[in-house]
This record gives structure tokens, C-alpha cells and sequence, in this order.
């Protein structure tokens, strides 16, 4: 078992950042890691309102911060104080790791790395499935892009508003992905029928909440062995994994994702390859 982190006069800080904070797991599977690797860091939970992200950001620089995680509602907000932002952190339109340059602090987005992780282990024929992306806020953007990577044939994104609908379509121009198609919920029963996978970005169904974005005979419009993929990973399984599971979908949660995002953000940092399987245990211990 890993031994807990030292702090010592010498320790590097890393960290997440968001509104609220409390809830996160970032802190608790980075710290295993660290500890694990006996490296000279901790990480750390910061609680940043909307209206004080740029003087954290300043404060950040001023006490020496190596880095941070950043989550809602940041993502977007903190983009402007960055003097170097990824291709893929541009295309998504979000930033979820930051980390030091010598022109101030660059910016890059995991979540694309973390959302494939899990797909890539499934043996499909990617060229020839349909995504169908229940959600158009800012998790639908990793999303759209990573089913991009995976070379979907079609990625169609579901919202209900069209105004909205419509910006989230057009935003993707001038970016390295194809616009994805874009549909009001209303046009989910023709939808269904061709989703080999199906993913849930909205927070339908997060705890302490039990209901699910789709009503249980929608379920049975999905071909057989579709892919159900829920962002959310608590509770375990979501009712929309369930309710999928029933009709003979593959289910996936989003913890691997959480996992692997994190895993990629801290060996960006560190510059060493980190023990992903010590930062799944930390994370699975405190679910179960």
C-alpha cells in the first residue's frame, strides 16, 4: 500500500480547481499515485468562485504551483489567462490541465485521452458506427472530438434546445473535426435505431439522483450490441446503464475516463509514467 504524502519544505504543489470542489476524486487518486511513486508533490483541492478564477490563477503563479486540473465551471472561463493552449484543447473549446511554460501557464484537455480509453478496448469497427451524443454543454465537446479520433462515420449530438443546437454545430468550424450533426430530442426515435454508441453528457442521473435521460422502452429501439456509455460514475451503475444493460447493451461508466484523464494530466506534469492501476484502486475503494 502506498504511504501517505510528506510535506516537506521542498514539496511541489499540483491541484484541481473548480466551483463547487468537494466532491472531487481528483485529489484522492493523485495523492495514491504520488505517494506511490515517492515523488516530492501533493495535490490539492481549491475552491474558486466564477468572479475570483483570474487572481487564483495570478496567486497560482506567485506561490509557485506546477500545475492544476480544472473543472466546472472553469473550463472555458479560464482560457484567456493562458499564454499557450493544445490543438486539441483549441478544437474542444476547454482546458482541463494546466501546466507551467516559460511564457506563463499552457493549457491542454485530457478528457478526449480519458473518454477513448475505455473504447479503444472494445472491438469495433469504428469507421462503421454512429455515435449518438445525448447532450451539446461542454463534456459533449471531449466527446465529439474523441469520437472523431476514433474515426466514427457519423457522430449525431442530441439537445433541446436549437438555438443552442445550432452554436454548438457551427463552433466546430475552423477546428481539425467535421461539424457533427445536430437533432432536438424529439428526434431520438429515429435516432436510436442506428446508435452502435450511445453516450450520456448531460447529469441526468448523478446522485443523489435516480432517473435517466432516456425512458426505458427507448432503450429498446438501440441495435444489438450497442455501446452505452454514462459520464457520470456515481451512483454505480447510473439507471441509464441499467436500463441499457437490459436490453443487451455493452455499459460503461465514466470512472475509467475520470481515471485516465487524471493519469495523463499527472504524467504530463511529473514527466514520468504514472501508476494508473494505484490511482484506480484509490478511486474504487472510496465508491464501493
Amino acid at each position: 500500500m502506498a504511504q501517505s504524502t510528506r510535506i516537506t519544505a521542498t514539496i511541489q504543489l499540483l491541484g484541481v480547481i473548480g466551483y463547487p470542489i468537494a466532491h472531487s476524486l481528483s485529489p484522492i487518486m493523485h495523492n495514491a499515485a504520488i505517494a506511490d511513486l515517492k515523488a516530492d508533490y501533493v495535490y490539492l483541492p481549491f475552491s474558486v468562485r466564477p468572479e475570483n478564477l483570474e487572481q487564483a490563477i495570478a496567486g497560482f503563479a506567485a506561490v509557485g504551483l506546477q500545475g492544476f486540473n480544472v473543472t466546472i465551471p472553469h473550463k472555458q472561463a479560464v482560457m484567456p489567462f493562458l499564454s499557450e493552449i493544445s490543438e486539441i484543447a483549441q478544437a474542444i473549446g476547454a482546458v482541463n490541465t494546466v501546466y507551467r511554460t516559460e511564457q506563463g501557464w499552457g493549457g491542454t484537455n485530457t478528457d478526449v485521452t480519458g473518454f477513448l480509453a475505455p473504447l479503444w478496448a472494445q472491438p469495433q469497427q469504428w469507421n462503421q458506427t454512429t455515435a449518438v451524443v445525448l447532450g451539446n454543454g461542454g463534456a459533449a465537446r471531449a466527446v465529439v472530438a474523441g469520437c472523431a479520433q476514433l474515426g466514427c462515420a457519423q457522430v449525431q449530438v442530441v439537445g433541446r434546445d436549437r438555438q443552442k443546437l445550432e452554436a454548438f454545430h457551427h463552433s466546430w468550424a475552423g477546428s481539425p473535426f467535421s461539424p457533427p450533426a445536430v437533432y432536438l430530442w424529439e428526434d431520438l426515435p429515429h435516432l436510436l435505431p442506428q446508435a452502435n454508441l450511445l453516450v450520456n453528457t448531460t447529469p441526468i442521473g448523478m446522485y443523489p439522483h435516480s432517473d435517466s435521460p432516456l425512458m426505458p422502452d427507448e432503450f429498446k429501439r438501440l441495435p444489438a450490441g450497442a455501446i452505452a456509455y454514462d459520464l457520470i460514475y456515481t451512483p454505480r451503475p447510473t439507471k441509464f446503464l441499467q436500463l441499457a444493460e437490459k436490453q443487451g447493451a455493452i455499459a460503461l461508466d465514466g470512472l475509467e475516463m475520470l481515471i485516465q484523464q487524471g493519469a495523463a494530466a499527472l504524467q504530463l506534469w511529473l514527466g514520468q509514467p504514472v501508476p494508473v492501476e494505484v490511482m484506480r484502486r484509490s478511486v474504487e475503494k472510496v465508491l464501493t
